[in-house]
Parts: C-alpha cells; structure tokens; sequence
C-alpha cells in the first residue's frame, strides 16, 4: 500500500528521477475531467453557459490526455523495470490500469458528443472512433488481465478488500455505455447491430464481474476497514458501475431502433421499459451508497484526510450518476429525476474544481512526482 501512496504523498526530490512515479492513476483525472463537461452537456435543463462550459471543460479534458500520454510514453521507456513491477508486483497499484482506457473513451465520447464546435463534427466523429476502438480494446484486455494476475501472481487477501478492486472490471461497463452512441454513423444492417451486440455482451460482463466483487469488497471494508485514511474517498467508486450501468441501459434502448428495426416500436418500448426499471431500482442503491460515501468521507476531512491523487475518486463516479439520471429523466419525464441530475452534477462540479486546484498546487510545490 506504501507504493500507492507514495506518488501523492511523498515531496519531489532533486535525486528522484523525472517522471519516475507517474503511475496509471493519474488518467484518474482525465476520466473526472472529461466526465464533468460531458455529463454538462447530459443535463435535461439548458442552463445559462451549459454547452459553453462543458466544450471548455471537454478541450481541457483532451489536452490533459495528450500531455499524460506523452509522460507516460516516457516513463515507460525510462523506468520499463518500475511500470513492471507495478503492474506484476504491486497489486494495490495494479488496480490502477483500469483508469487509462476508462479516460480514452470518456474523452472520446465527449469529442462526439460536445467537442463539434471545438474540432468539427467529423473530427469529432474521427476521434471518437479511434479513442473508443482503443479504449474499448484495453478496457477487455484489463478486465481480464487484471483478474488473472490477482488469481496467479498477485499476493492477496480478501480480508483486506477495498473498492479499488473494481477499477479493471468496470472499463467494459464505460464502453458499452458509450458505444452505441456510434449506432446512428454506422451504416444499416449488420454493423450497427454487431456494435450493439458487442455492448450488450461488455454489459453484461462488467456487470456480473461487479456483482462477484462487491459482496467481497464490502466483506474487506466490514473485516479490515480501509488501510489508510487517505483512501476514504475510493467509497465513490462503488458508485461507477452503479450509476455507468443505468446510463448503459438507456443507451442501449436508444439504439435499439436503430440497430433492430425489426423490432419495431413494440421491441423499442420494452426496451425502455427495461431499462427504467434498472435504472431507478439501481439508482435507489446508488443514492444510498452515495450516503454512507458522503460521510464516510466528511469525517474522513474532520479526521485531518490529506489531499491525494485518490481524491479524484470524487469526479467519475458521480459523474455516472450524473449521466444515468439524466437518462432517466428523459425517458421518464419525470421532474424529480431532472432536478436530481441537476444537483448531483453541482456536486460533481464542486468536487472537480476542488480536486484540480488542489492537484495544479501540488504540481507547482512538486509534491505530486
């Protein structure tokens, strides 16, 4: 667990290698980046700068894309041995893989959805596919990779299970969420329904990856509590799967008539049906989780909780949930999950603006690398 925690605690010194310690969960802030401007542009009331906001946010997401994928190319060549021993070695740092193709297709999904007026629709359209082809590959290969090594290699016990074990079999819940999406730029026929096809099946592998873990990720927090105060803020991350499922759903029941035409609106309609039902009865859990997060954290704050790169946990899974009311606000019509949307998404931007300034300050004291 020292090795997690080292590249947010430990200062920078002038012996250190650069870039030595820039470890996967930096694209931890990408995700929460770009997940705040796209689930701005989700929201089902225009507010005043609303798609203003979330293209500036998107462009900011994007940029810190290119700038950590560049570091961490470096990194890779420069200290190969230590990204070995991360992945191979260290599996409380390992989880961490699960970030990068997680921030590909948020930041792919948002150059679809909010980044036209910024890159140009088929810019957008172009970025899309490639972040969601390669962030839709590394996703499986995580989710299963990830798993392997914790069954072979990895020193483990489930007595000592916290949230973070979910990162690697979430990544396919991102992709199927953000995939059909993709439907309506495909040509008809057979593309689009082996596209839907193929998120129905990352759905359905996530979620029953997430079902195995949670019971024991639950049993590890009962037995063995968290290791360490400063990983308080990873309970947001029950919430990923929760709340990127119920968004999921409702994609999935958009694309239908696209993809299935020969369901016809009766197909369509029970699909919507379904997925309201998921969505509000996945979504009670996910405000009662979001509870016990919530003070579970405050405390943690009054307990003297330091800043580090774990706080970032406080951005996509509410971002998700963001997303997943959204949906069900628009297919409901049901003004109670509107405003619901709208508050989270406050608490998402609060948490955001917090997490990046507290992260820019740390850089410039170099307490971060």
């Amino acid at each position: 667990m020292a090795t997690l925690l080292a590249p947010q605690t430990r200062p920078h010194t002038a012996g250190s290698p650069a870039l030595s310690r820039l470890g996967p969960n930096w694209y931890a802030a990408v995700m929460g980046t770009a997940i705040t401007g796209n689930a701005a542009a989700a929201l089902p009331v225009d507010l005043p700068g609303r798609l203003a906001l979330a293209e500036a946010v998107w462009t900011l997401s994007l940029l810190l894309l290119v700038v950590l994928l560049a570091a961490r190319a470096v990194h890779l060549v420069r200290h190969r041995e230590q990204a070995r021993r991360t992945l191979l070695e260290d599996p409380s740092a390992a989880v961490f893989y699960g970030c990068p193709p997680m921030a590909l297709l948020a930041v792919g999904y948002g150059a679809l959805a909010v980044g036209g007026p910024v890159v140009g629709e088929r810019a957008g359209l172009a970025l899309d596919v490639l972040l969601w082809g390669a962030g839709t590959l590394y996703a499986v290969a995580v989710a299963a990779g990830l798993p392997y090594l914790m069954i072979t290699r990895h020193r483990l016990s489930a007595l000592e299970a916290n949230p973070t074990w979910l990162l690697p079999v979430v990544a396919p819940m991102v992709a199927a969420a953000l995939g059909p999406a993709l439907v309506p730029h495909l040509p008809e026929g057979v593309a689009r329904q082996a596209l839907l096809y193929g998120c129905v099946a990352m759905f359905g592998a996530s979620l029953l990856a997430t079902l195995v873990l949670l019971p024991v990720v639950f049993g590890g927090l009962v037995h063995s509590k968290l290791p360490a105060v400063v990983l308080t803020p990873s309970l947001f991350l029950v919430l990923g799967p929760l709340g990127q499922s119920t968004t999921a759903v409702h994609q999935f029941a958009d694309a239908v008539p696209l993809a299935l035409p020969a369901a016809g609106e009766q197909g369509a309609a029970v699909a919507r049906g379904l997925a309201e039902v998921y969505g509000v009865a996945v979504m009670g859990f996910a405000l009662l989780w979001l509870a016990v997060a919530l003070v579970a954290n405050l405390r943690a704050l009054r307990a003297g909780m330091p800043f580090a790169m774990t706080w970032w946990a406080f951005t996509f899974p509410v971002g998700t949930l963001v997303t997943g009311t959204a949906a069900l606000a628009r297919h409901t019509g049901f003004g109670g999950f509107t405003g619901l949307a709208v508050a989270l998404w406050l608490l998402l931007f609060t948490a955001w603006a917090v997490a990046a300034g507290r992260t820019l300050a740390g850089l410039r004291a170099g307490r971060l690398l």
